[in-house]
């Protein structure tokens, strides 16, 4: 909600009839509230009076519909009813006791919340669950068994292979072509026949040594803008008309050359910081919401920190406080989340990017300059999107970091660390940052207003989420 206080106050007064900052502040607190209590309902009944408030007024649509994105996405996550978690939890886990339950729910393992009135759970609370589960059981093995996971069985023969490749350099090597169709298919009837759709589809940054040869083969439609290379956000971006009972595609198909990249730690020059310089003032200051420096941030940094001031030693520790602390768990949309590096102290858990945020959050706060790095993970068969980060060494450059990514079995440390300071060759880089513009700029609120791997999709009546449009990757792996 501290979005909507800061982009619309004015127009919410004039639409409220409010005249006094006193009014003014108790509509937002009413609206607030109806969001923290899960009266979402409450919240789109608003949203519908703003829009016949006036129909014309395309800022006050806006409004409206950024008000009922917020809580239609938040009834999504949270569609869970109390008996269907039972069901899910059993099939995978046996019969669940209620004082089972109620323990899970306690520790924050069970994740729901109050929705108009009724608990529901989070759509993903059963497999995180058991995810959560498995990770404390198997806590002091410091990786995941690899003898039954083809996953990380590649990811361990492949990081062999790079560093044979390095010969302790830090040149990128064994490089990948792939051949990419991307496809976003709105869902027919989502918006009324004949209104242009706009849609922003995924497309690969040029600007890194990492990522080479990027070739455009072909697009549903000819008429295209590909954002400029120096935009956060990599995009492509196509219009289309809409037909009555057909969905409307977009599709592009593009080749690169994907590269590895590994430094040996050991190795790493460690020079002092130009303290003054744009990179290092950027790098190391928040961005909120979710590059932050909390107080709760702040204390968990400086507790794994200690007395440490160098700074290849405190991004290893705190590293492996990752390791050893946060299990990866399904996440929900990031922009229902207020402040994503509060909510994984607090719940212990987090997808790549939710870990991501907090681990930037506390190595800037540590005056260690760190940038977001994402876009999808592309090894065969397990295709998905992704985040990670690059950390800056004076001396050294630019160093991936992988903290999501598990330690690999291996008993060479530089191997069982690879992803401490090093990339596979399987990635699709579509983003440096978080939160930048689109080109062309997006009228409505996204539906993932920090990151940008899906894709995003309009049309003039609102932002169409993601149940609205389907996505779909298919990679071929070329010689």
């Amino acid at each position: 909600m501290k979005k909507i206080k800061i982009l619309f106050p004015a127009l919410l007064i004039i639409l409220f009839g409010c005249r006094t900052a006193s009014d003014f502040n108790q509509v937002l607190e009413d609206i607030q509230e109806n969001l923290d209590f899960g009266n979402v309902s409450m919240v789109i009944q608003i949203a519908d009076s703003l829009k016949k408030f006036s129909s014309e007024n395309k800022e006050i649509i806006h409004i409206a519909d950024s008000l009922e994105q917020i809580a239609e996405r938040i009834s999504i996550d949270f569609s869970v009813t109390e008996k269907q978690v039972i069901g899910q939890i059993e099939k995978m886990n046996g019969t669940v006791s209620p004082e089972e339950k109620s323990a899970w729910e306690k520790d924050g393992w069970l994740e729901f919340r109050m929705i108009d009135g009724e608990k529901k759970y989070f759509n993903r609370a059963a497999s995180n669950l058991m995810l959560i589960k498995k990770f404390h059981k198997q806590k002091d093995k410091n990786f995941r068994e690899t003898g039954n996971d083809p996953e990380m069985a590649f990811r361990l023969k492949h990081a062999e292979q790079v560093l044979k490749s390095t010969d302790n350099q830090s040149n990128p090597v064994v490089p990948v072509n792939m051949k990419i169709t991307y496809t976003i298919t709105v869902h027919p009837d989502a918006v009324p026949e004949g209104e242009k759709i706009r849609c922003w589809l995924p497309w690969p940054k040029e600007g890194f040594s990492r990522q080479k040869g990027v070739k455009l083969l072909s697009a549903s439609n000819p008429e295209y803008t590909i954002a400029p290379d120096t935009a956060i956000h990599s995009t492509i971006y196509m219009e289309e008309l809409s037909k009555k009972g057909a969905p409307t595609i977009f599709q592009i198909s593009f080749d690169y050359v994907s590269n590895a990249q590994h430094f040996n730690m050991s190795r790493i020059i460690i020079l002092p910081y130009d303290k003054v310089s744009n990179n290092y003032q950027k790098y190391t200051s928040e961005q909120l919401p979710h590059i932050c420096f909390t107080d709760n941030v702040k204390q968990l940094a400086d507790s794994i920190a200690g007395g440490d001031d160098n700074p290849v030693s405190i991004v290893r520790k705190i590293y492996f406080w990752f390791k050893e602390n946060i299990p990866w768990a399904g996440a929900l949309e990031y922009s229902i989340i207020p402040n994503i590096p509060e909510y994984v102290i607090q719940n212990k858990r987090g997808d790549c990017g939710m870990q991501t945020f907090l681990f930037i959050s506390m190595l800037r706060y540590k005056g260690i300059p760190v940038r977001w790095q994402s876009g999808w993970m592309m090894p065969p068969d397990n295709e998905n999107l992704h985040d990670w980060c690059e950390v800056y060494y004076e001396g050294t450059g630019w160093v991936p970091v992988d903290v999501s990514y598990d330690l690999l079995k291996s008993e060479n440390s530089t191997i069982k660390d690879f992803y401490l300071s090093g990339i596979d060759s399987y990635r699709l880089i579509a983003n440096d940052g978080v939160a930048g513009p689109l080109h062309p700029e997006k009228q409505y609120l996204r539906s993932e207003p920090n990151d940008f791997q899906r894709g995003e999709v309009e049309w003039k009546g609102g932002n169409l989420y993601f149940d609205k449009w389907d996505y779909n990757m298919k990679i071929e792996y070329l010689k």
